[in-house]
């Protein structure tokens, strides 16, 4: 079928009809297929990315840095909360419906080719947006281009990529651990798969366990190995909708930095960015290099992490029980206002661990439970019993997440704060729902 720009809905509902977590294709025949695309992109600097939680910020961190240096940048991340386009971006904009297209079509074209040669080769989901990305920065030739790996690294089908400039581990935690291993070991050696021969490595120093991990591998690897750790950051200032802090690295004192958000973890994720900017320019480090650094640190927007979509309501990507360690942490340090939960979770989640972990301090006011209209998802019902074991706050279920955050929306009370968490699946419904309200970027 030859698909159109009109066909755009069509198109992401095809793409979405392919199965998300069915076997993989080798490593082998991923990069024989990427190969026989013609290695698109690699004329670029590549920065590629992996780890459990904050991978996306980090790379949109370092998207903004370098944009404001005056460096084109493209940038492909994972998931996607409304449009498939949000994972493609250039300059952070992403591609328009009609380049997405055309991408797919290049992809399709390649696999037809095969089929007629009897090799034939079908990517994955994954696989596919991976190679559509790499098309379209073949064609827009940035000066680099940041890879956010998907759940793993070592088979990961980003890791095709051979020489890439720079290798970042972002902080490590038990998640997808019946594909990546059930220790946090194991899942480090994965995400430690990323780390290429004399190749430098940003790793975040939180869980020693992972740590020495990475760092083994990258000693394996003759990878320079560069740590960013809790004790060289100093928050300096909380405010309602910034924070203000330092970052002290092995050479240089940041201080004055300010980021755009409340949520404490983001500090952690643009000292990351910090790191890895300061590695890649240290033998050219231009004049404004800290006033350069500090514009694009305040620059920086990413959807779905403790996003302001509508007044006083925070739409946070929170999936895991890492992810909500982080969320309450920020809640409980903002205490001018009273809270609310919206939330819901798919199966596959340590769902429990989650719901202890954000009820074990009386922080919300009210909780709606909802569901998502995914076959992952977990039902209300069964998701409220487990909120009941943790607290005797009143809770409301509701089948349908519109309906349920309308009702936050009735309800809400002037000296209250509405947080919506527990699933990127949920965080985009809602995401839609503001952009239908007018603030559609797509």
């Amino acid at each position: 079928m030859k698909w159109k720009k009109e066909q755009y809905l069509e198109l992401e509902d095809y793409i979405l009809s392919i199965p998300k977590f069915t076997k993989k294709n080798t490593t082998d025949q991923t990069k024989a297929f990427f190969n026989r695309l013609g290695r698109p992109g690699s004329k670029s600097k590549i920065i590629h990315v992996a780890g459990t939680n904050g991978k996306g910020s980090v790379c949109a961190y370092l998207n903004a840095i370098l944009t404001e240096a005056g460096y084109t940048v493209g940038m492909f991340t994972s998931p996607h909360l409304v449009s498939m386009q949000e994972r493609i971006r250039v300059q952070g904009i992403p591609v328009s419906k009609e380049e997405f297209v055309h991408a797919f079509t290049q992809v399709q074209m390649q696999i037809a080719a095969c089929q007629t040669t009897n090799q034939i080769y079908q990517p994955t989901f994954f696989e596919l947006l991976f190679f559509m990305a790499m098309i379209l920065f073949e064609e827009k030739n940035p000066d680099y281009i940041i890879l956010e790996t998907g759940m793993g690294g070592r088979l990961d089908a980003t890791n095709v990529i051979d020489t890439p400039v720079l290798s970042i581990i972002t902080e490590i935690g038990l998640d997808h651990t019946q594909f990546l291993g059930e220790t946090i070991e194991k899942i480090a050696f994965e995400k430690a798969g990323i780390i290429k021969s004399h190749i430098p490595v940003v790793v975040m120093n939180k869980r020693q366990e992972a740590t020495e991990v990475i760092c083994r591998q990258a000693e394996w690897m003759h990878a320079a190995c560069y740590q960013v750790s809790n004790d060289r950051i100093t928050i300096l200032r909380k405010e309602d909708k910034s924070i203000d802090f330092s970052y002290h690295s092995k050479y240089y004192e940041y201080s004055g930095l300010k980021i755009m958000t409340t949520a404490l973890y983001q500090v952690e994720n643009a000292s990351i960015a910090i790191e890895a900017i300061e590695i890649l320019w240290k033998d050219h480090l231009p004049q404004d290099y800290q006033d350069v650094l500090r514009a694009g640190l305040q620059s920086m927007k990413w959807e779905g992490r403790m996003e302001e979509i509508a007044e006083d309501v925070y739409l946070d990507g929170a999936h895991n029980e890492d992810g909500i360690k982080a969320l309450v942490q920020t809640i409980r340090e903002r205490k001018e206002k009273k809270n609310v939960l919206l939330f819901a979770v798919v199966k596959d989640k340590d769902y429990r661990k989650m719901v202890k972990t954000l009820l074990e301090e009386d922080l919300f006011e009210r909780i709606y439970i909802t569901t998502i209209s995914n076959e992952r998802a977990l039902w209300t019902e069964e998701l409220a019993d487990v909120f009941r074991q943790y607290t005797s706050r009143e809770i409301f279920l509701f089948e349908d997440s519109d309906k349920a955050y309308s009702k936050c929306l009735e309800e809400k009370q002037p000296e209250e704060r509405i947080y919506v968490a527990g699933s990127l699946y949920l965080a985009g419904r809602i995401k839609a729902i503001e952009w239908r309200n007018g603030n559609d970027k797509f």
